[in-house]
């Protein structure tokens, strides 16, 4: 899993959207929006991916080195729910390109399109925008991915 965030303009200020993606299936699994930007937000996001999750095996989740995500607070509660801290060296590129584009999808195909006069509105855009569009999309890859693979692995004739 991987974690990012993005701001949002609506007139009433900036809404503050944070996600945690299954980098695998690059599916939004976790997500929390304020119009406050501090620890709750990422806590937020982190414990919904945490609720969806099928088995309490570890899972590996990768930020950069943002002082939310080092602290010891935070890596306590990482550890309190059976995730492991992954963090590339200062500065890599890499750590956050699967949710830049993720934000790159939502902002073409939604934010930049509308003008969102209060923060509820917006809220609930992006709420749609996740649930009911990205999420159903991502899955029927998933799914189509799963289809082909099958096909490949299948015998195409019998052995004798």
């Amino acid at each position: 899993m991987g974690d990012r965030h993005t701001y949002i303009r609506t007139a009433q200020g900036w809404l503050y959207l944070w996600v945690v993606l299954d980098l695998h299936g690059k599916k939004v699994v976790g997500w929390s929006m304020s119009n406050i930007q501090d620890r709750e937000l990422v806590i937020k996001a982190v414990l919904m991916a945490c609720w969806q999750r099928s088995s309490r095996d570890p899972v590996v989740l990768h930020s950069d080195r943002g002082t939310q995500f080092t602290s010891g607070e935070y890596q306590r509660f990482l550890a309190n729910h059976n995730l492991v801290s992954s963090m590339s060296a200062v500065g890599h590129c890499g750590d956050n390109a699967a949710a830049e584009g993720f934000f790159g999808l939502l902002k073409r195909e939604r934010v930049n399109r509308r003008r969102y006069l209060t923060l509820a509105e917006a809220r609930s855009d992006v709420f749609d925008y996740i649930e009911r569009f990205h999420k159903l999309r991502m899955q029927r890859r998933l799914d189509s991915r799963e289809q082909k693979f099958i096909a490949l692995t299948q015998l195409s004739a019998e052995t004798g």
